[in-house]
């Protein structure tokens, strides 16, 4: 009788455990200029269908907005609609019937020199331009068989400030704290209003047929300027908040530090605000409820060159005087962004043990902790040389993000994104490693 009891009782909490664990979305980004790639980082759809097991939604982006009509379009028209790519990842739901997929529209894609300020004119313009851009919106996701919307919009980020100083900093003031000592937009209270009567109005139009909205906050973006969390919260189904590149080369070019931490560093006068932890900490504070608020991870890492003067530090964060981003690799082909298995390559292994100058392996820190993140270095030679210096998640890192996301009751955990995985399986022969650890994990 001892038995059977113990073994119900065994039976039950296996049961609501894995009913807990079940209600953990993996929310996975694709972009599809990965689609056409030159060489090792092109993505096609079969090695895509590999990674689609271990999602429970594929955020496949990216649309853009024209600034004459403001009504959305691919920026990919050539392979989305006219090579039928659209059709054919939304067919991919008859073979992962689990899966739902949205369209993403902005997310940092829709780079338009002669209209930078196309996204604000959207919210400006209120009914009309708001009717033309959902209209248009909704025709695509209807057309080509999505599942819903995910507004990754485009606001105006943060300015960079420097992290390490000789002079302690003082936040008095919660905006203050946000955004440093820059207001990058005057007009951010009706901004806030016309981006809330964007997404209610676009909600609406989703919801009869019961189309999804997830919405995506982009690093560097202030939420307490642009997202009236409680009623933003009530028409989105997940937020997604893009924890990482608090810092990166382009933005920092002379300082390299994490650039995805879980949680605050105390030292070294950082600002407190570069981290997960706050992030998520804002959106509950104001009553976002936490089944709908998503962990964004990279699946990248960012790499800094390092000059001659940088090895004062002796590799440890903060880096000084660094001179932007270190050169593009093959597979990621941009300048101060490594792929996972990019930077894996550079780990010590046993083919680059013997090896010198740009091709000597990189000195690994792990992360005891598990608060700060991974990171690896190769000071510069004597001629300054061959230095640099990249912060990155692996699949450790994207396991405690994972477990953050359960500690924290969240709804789940979202990668920025499949392309940049290891999804040939290079580095140790496992395909999607940090997709693979942050599911198992969740």
């Amino acid at each position: 009788m001892k038995l059977f009891v113990v073994a119900l009782v065994l039976s039950l909490f296996a049961g609501i455990h894995g009913a807990a664990n079940s209600t953990a979305n993996m929310v996975c980004y694709y972009d599809s200029g990965s689609f056409i790639r030159e060489g090792l980082g092109k993505l096609l759809n079969p090695d895509l269908e590999i990674a689609l097991q271990f999602c429970t939604h594929l955020v496949y982006g990216y649309c853009g907005i024209k600034p004459e009509t403001y009504q959305a379009y691919s920026l990919h028209e050539d392979l989305d609609i006219y090579k039928h790519q659209y059709s054919e990842i939304t067919a991919l739901k008859r073979k992962f019937p689990h899966l739902k997929v949205l369209l993403s529209i902005g997310g940092d894609k829709d780079v338009d020199p002669e209209h930078p300020d196309k996204y604000i004119e959207l919210l400006e313009g209120e009914r009309v331009r708001h009717t033309a851009f959902i209209n248009s919106a909704y025709s695509l996701v209807r057309s080509y068989g999505f599942d819903g919307i995910d507004l990754a919009y485009q606001f105006p980020k943060n300015k960079p400030r420097k992290v390490h100083s000789d002079v302690g900093l003082v936040w008095k003031k919660f905006k203050k704290l946000f955004t440093g000592d820059f207001v990058v937009d005057p007009k951010a209270d009706e901004h806030k209003e016309q981006f809330t009567a964007l997404v209610r109005d676009l909600k609406n139009a989703l919801r009869p047929d019961g189309y999804l909205l997830s919405l995506t906050v982009l690093p560097n973006v202030n939420s307490s300027w642009y997202f009236d969390v409680p009623a933003v919260s009530g028409f989105a189904d997940f937020i997604n908040i893009a924890a990482f590149d608090f810092l990166t080369p382009e933005r920092n070019p002379e300082e390299a530090d994490y650039t995805a931490p879980l949680y605050e560093l105390y030292d070294q006068n950082r600002l407190s605000h570069y981290n997960a932890d706050f992030q998520v900490a804002y959106w509950l504070h104001n009553h976002c409820p936490p089944k709908k608020l998503i962990l964004g991870m990279a699946t990248y890492g960012r790499a800094w060159k390092l000059s001659s003067d940088s090895s004062e530090s002796g590799g440890a964060p903060v880096v000084p005087k660094t001179e932007g981003p270190a050169d593009a690799g093959l597979q990621s082909q941009t300048p101060g962004l490594l792929s996972w298995p990019e930077v894996c390559a550079k780990l010590p292994n046993p083919s680059n043990t013997f090896l010198k100058g740009a091709d000597a392996p990189l000195t690994r820190v792990n992360d005891p902790t598990k608060r700060y993140g991974t990171y690896a270095f190769r000071l510069a030679d004597a001629d300054g040389n061959h230095g640099i210096w990249v912060s990155y998640e692996d699949p450790e890192t994207a396991a405690n993000k994972a477990s953050y996301v359960h500690a924290k009751g969240l709804g789940g955990l979202s990668m920025f994104d499949l392309s940049y995985d290891d999804f040939r399986g290079l580095c140790n022969g496992d395909k999607y490693p940090l997709l693979r650890a942050a599911k198992y994990r969740l």
